[in-house]
């Protein structure tokens, strides 16, 4: 017995000698301050990853002398898990554009949750039973450097079965909706997301959405929705949400919460004690946010969604008739809806997204200086602008306060979005909302180390663990054994965003490192031309090559 006790360790020890030789590692990152997503406090560890999976987790020093293809130093960095931006817009970077997302990996984002409203799927280009699983893949074919999943979009099932005519969907095609729906969960959709200001989604009844949020309630669905109102009708909307979650039988998620327009500013606070008092009543209701003072959307918000229906907008612009009927309604509203220009005023509407020749002189003023130099209202501006320029126009819009934003940093149930797509500032053309590039820094420079009105560790668990379990992700958003290797390393000292309204296109600074399952997507700030992204999907999947309740590829 003893000999053999004696055999077996200078096997173990001939074993371990052998393994030394070859590095047993891809990536070992030593002495940083690991916030690991749980908002437990920093401590000082190392970490090594093989493939795309944190395999070890010590105290600082312990992995110093472990032998690694690649070593990173992270003394006086902060070592926490890949950000999850939770409202992206990258589909078209993703499908077919620059799928390294710039703006976006630079910020310490690893993870793209697309689908606000619209998704690729259902469609013709991705039809039939498995046509949202098609998409996701034709993505992951053209290569990302972050992760990518999706919501279904509620306007992409509208438009699908009714286009964008308004009024109920017959029982038909209300059945086709379903079904749709249905088959998105299955491919590993997170859930049904709606854009409740914007056609055709304007024309969906709350129990349209309710009928449609049943079908997703046993694939583990969730509902998120930017709300039929942000300004007069907050509260009303947010009970709509409420409703549509109680009655579907699923959790809600608010995008962008936000108090629009200074009329409004008071009610952010009775926001936030409604939605305390919907989770203290059992419902599961929670929001996420961006860190800015302004929205950013189109032009086309200061018109009545009628002037919208079935895809006829430039039409009744063009028809004097109807765009007197039109203009009308825009100055003295008859029924309720959000016009975003008279919520902010034309002095606080910043015009983006010009692109003709006869109007691209104007890109970057506001849209009240537009007026004075055409000799024209506000209303007949916009309206002219729309129409040569044949586009929704982007636009940025001031209606936000600060103190509401502090209030709703705090709040223990928020998350994070940029509601943008990524950019590349070296090839970008056009202004953009600077949330695009800043989103995520901006709150560790500005609301965390500046300001504190959040402490690290609660930011990065916003960011990270917070979102990935409201989302059902079970392998990511924490540094953990086991755990996919999506890691981001910043200097808390001077970790900040640069973009500004005038000037977007400006990466942020202080994110010196970012892998993407276990990859290097940045080194040193700047961008390596990677694309290791893979597909995220939500608790429903039952593809081909995985199972329900599954989120690998």
């Amino acid at each position: 017995m003893t000999i053999r006790l004696l055999a077996l360790a200078l096997l173990a020890i001939l074993t371990s000698e052998s393994r030394a030789e070859g590095p047993p590692y891809d990536l070992v990152i030593l002495g940083g301050r690991v916030v690991d997503g749980t908002g437990n406090a920093w401590f000082v560890g190392d970490l090594a990853v093989s493939g795309n999976t944190i395999e070890r987790i010590t105290p600082g020093g312990q992995l110093r002398e472990v032998p690694a293809k690649v070593r990173v130093d992270a003394s006086g960095m902060v070592v926490a898990p890949g950000f999850i931006d939770i409202q992206s817009h990258s589909r078209e970077a993703l499908l077919g554009g620059d799928g390294r997302l710039v703006g976006k990996v630079t910020q310490g984002v690893t993870t793209e949750i697309l689908g606000e409203g619209e998704s690729d799927a259902p469609s013709k280009r991705f039809d039939g039973p498995r046509g949202f699983d098609a998409w996701l893949k034709a993505m992951k074919k053209h290569g990302g450097s972050a992760n990518f999943g999706s919501f279904v979009g509620s306007q992409t099932i509208r438009s699908y079965v009714k286009g964008m005519k308004p009024g109920a969907p017959t029982s038909s095609e209300l059945s086709t909706m379903k079904r749709l729906v249905r088959e998105a969960m299955k491919d590993g959709a997170f859930g049904l997301a709606s854009a409740l200001i914007y056609p055709p989604d304007t024309f969906v009844s709350t129990e349209d959405l309710i009928a449609l949020s049943r079908e997703m309630a046993p694939f583990g669905g969730l509902y998120i929705t930017h709300m039929r109102s942000e300004a007069d009708q907050l509260l009303e909307a947010i009970d709509e949400a409420i409703r549509i979650g109680r009655e579907g039988g699923v959790p809600v998620e608010i995008y962008h919460l936000k108090a629009a327009g200074r009329r409004n500013w008071d009610k952010a606070k009775l926001a936030v004690e409604k939605i305390n008092r919907a989770r203290a009543g059992g419902l599961d209701v929670s929001a996420d946010m961006y860190p800015y003072v302004a929205a950013g959307t189109g032009l086309t918000a200061c018109l009545p969604p009628w002037a919208s229906a079935n895809g006829k907008l430039l039409d009744n612009l063009a028809d004097p008739q109807t765009r007197a009927r039109i203009r009308e309604e825009v100055l003295h509203p008859t029924e309720p809806w959000e016009n975003l220009v008279e919520l902010s005023t034309p002095e606080e509407v910043l015009i983006l997204g010009l692109e003709k020749p006869s109007t691209k002189k104007y890109a970057g003023m506001r849209l009240a200086e537009i007026a004075r130099l055409e000799g024209k209202p506000w209303v007949d501006t916009a309206i002219d602008l729309l129409l040569a320029e044949r586009q929704r126009i982007g636009t940025i819009y001031f209606m936000m306060s600060e103190e509401n934003l502090r209030l709703q940093l705090r709040q223990p149930w928020i998350k994070f979005g940029t509601d943008a797509g990524g950019h590349d500032p070296e090839k970008a053309k056009g202004l953009v909302h600077p949330r695009s590039y800043g989103t995520f820094a901006r709150v560790l420079g500005k609301y965390v180390r500046e300001e504190k009105v959040l402490t690290l560790e609660d930011a990065i668990r916003k960011m990270t663990s917070a979102t990935a379990a409201r989302l059902s992700i079970r392998d990511r958003g924490l540094i953990r054994e086991g755990f996919r290797a999506d890691l981001v390393i910043f200097d808390p000292l001077t970790v900040g965003d640069r973009a500004t309204y005038e000037a977007p296109h400006q990466t942020s600074v202080g994110i010196r490192d970012v892998f993407v399952n276990g990859v290097a997507v940045v080194r040193g700030g700047r961008h390596t031309g990677a694309l290791p992204g893979e597909i995220v999907r939500g608790p429903g999947y039952s593809g081909p090559g995985g199972s329900a309740g599954g989120n690998r590829p």
